[in-house]
């Protein structure tokens, strides 16, 4: 399976790993686990030879445009802080989100930040972006899970931060 490299994207392979520069950013991933062959042939990337076959071939051609549309335009998310019981807020500091008042708590709940990506809270919306898809995907799940609401009614209490965006 051969990947067209964009113009704007420079790529080099190292063995099993992949390593992607663009004007955002620099990734690396390694597909070592996987078994397969990579190759750059001239302005596009091969892979081949995984025990998974076209199966394989498919996830990693999907890891590595990811890759392209990360270190050139970037990915992000919204997300908003709903309550309608106790009045949060949310607030970043170093590499956590913290959640005051969720539910009336006194301790603030926390949630951590993945890799190189950027989270801002203005009032009740929170913006995360970064150039690595899965570290802001599992930024935003972590923010969201670090407001489950245990042992109480789910009906009546639905305060949480949700992805709106």
């Amino acid at each position: 399976m051969m990947i067209e490299i964009p113009k704007d994207v420079q790529v080099e392979v190292k063995g099993d790993t992949v390593i992607v520069s663009g004007k955002l950013e620099k990734l690396q991933r390694s597909f070592k686990s996987l078994g397969v062959k990579l190759e750059i042939k001239g302005n596009q990337l091969e892979i081949g030879g995984g025990e998974g076959g076209k199966v394989l071939e498919g996830t990693i051609e999907a890891h590595v445009k990811n890759m392209f549309k990360g270190v050139t335009e970037g990915f992000s998310h919204k997300l908003q802080a709903v309550h309608s019981h106790f009045p949060m807020s949310v607030e970043v500091k170093g590499d956590k989100v913290l959640i005051k008042n969720f539910i009336g708590e006194k301790k603030p709940r926390s949630a951590d930040i993945v890799g190189k990506t950027k989270v801002e809270a203005k009032g009740t919306d929170i913006f995360v972006s970064g150039p690595d898809k899965d570290a802001v995907g599992q930024t935003c799940a972590n923010i969201s899970l670090a407001t489950v609401i245990k042992q109480k009614d789910s009906r009546v209490f639905q305060d949480g931060v949700y992805m709106v965006e």
